[in-house]
């Protein structure tokens, strides 16, 4: 590893504090530091890069903040497989599991080549408007269809590999990977899924009818989703973070990406001690 890229949650100056000494310690080793532009104009230094470009030249990315942080870092780096190594200055991430005092060490083992990457699956989500496809996305968490405040239920007619499952009448659907099942879905009602397992998991948001429930089916699913509902404002939201309007008639279409998002995991807590720590399980 030579050109290492840092991402940082610009505006908390803890980040910046960090990746300061992170740029020093990487020149210091002689390595490349590619600083993301955004966050270099907030450090007014020389080094930078435009987030467009660092996929294809970064060898590792490093990300200071939180798991909002890291899942938008994710997205850019889509087909591009680059391991990213999430540190969490605040509490402990689902996804930042690395916390500062970890950061150093991590890398010293990273850049001799002795790490632990997680493979996450993702998702490709594409629109379908009058029969054109409009925008497509990957995503590491969730796709959600949600109608607005004022709205009605609305009416999301969805299929599984081409078969009817039902076309449910609530405030909206969540389509999640693994990863993203501790996230929408988990409040919503859905379960639990080790990150590992190839799944996909469809969580109804407020079903009109009690006996609609969360449901896993096989990685490969095709997923479809026709918005039968009319004049009503509903939104899809990817990852929470990017979002559109839709109109009726419109088709979502949920399927596993092709690539994965490939995290460097912390070698001192594993999966199980995250779920205790965020969730605060034996705490009551």
């Amino acid at each position: 590893m030579k050109k290492i890229a840092i991402f940082a949650k610009v505006h908390d100056p803890r980040c910046q504090d960090v990746a300061i000494e992170l740029i020093k310690w990487l020149e210091g080793k002689g390595l490349i530091p590619l600083v993301e532009a955004h966050l270099s104009r907030h450090l007014s230094c020389r080094e930078r890069a435009e987030s467009a470009e660092i996929p294809d030249i970064a060898d590792m990315v490093v990300v200071l903040g939180g798991d909002g942080t890291l899942i938008s870092v994710a997205r850019l780096v889509g087909d591009r497989e680059v391991p990213i190594l999430g540190v969490n200055l605040g509490s402990l991430g689902f996804l930042t599991e690395i916390t500062l005092d970890e950061l150093y060490p991590a890398l010293e083992r990273c850049l001799s080549g002795d790490y632990r990457v997680s493979e996450r699956m993702m998702l490709r989500a594409a629109v379908e408007r009058d029969g054109r496809e409009i925008q497509c996305h990957q995503v590491l968490n969730d796709v959600v269809i949600n109608k607005g405040a004022l709205a009605r239920i609305v009416d999301l007619e969805t299929t599984v590999d081409g078969s009817w499952l039902t076309t449910f009448k609530s405030d909206g659907l969540i389509i999640s990977t693994p990863t993203g099942s501790t996230g929408y879905s988990l409040a919503a009602g859905g379960p639990i899924i080790h990150p590992a397992l190839d799944c996909l998991v469809i969580t109804p948001i407020c079903p009109h009818t009690l006996t609609n429930r969360p449901i896993v089916v096989d990685a490969g699913a095709s997923i479809t989703v026709t918005l039968k509902s009319d004049k009503e404002d509903v939104f899809l939201t990817l990852d929470g973070q990017v979002g559109m309007e839709l109109k009726a008639g419109d088709v979502i279409r949920v399927r596993r990406a092709e690539h994965r998002t490939r995290l460097v995991m912390s070698r001192s807590k594993d999966y199980f001690e995250v779920l205790r720590t965020k969730l605060k399980w034996g705490e009551r």
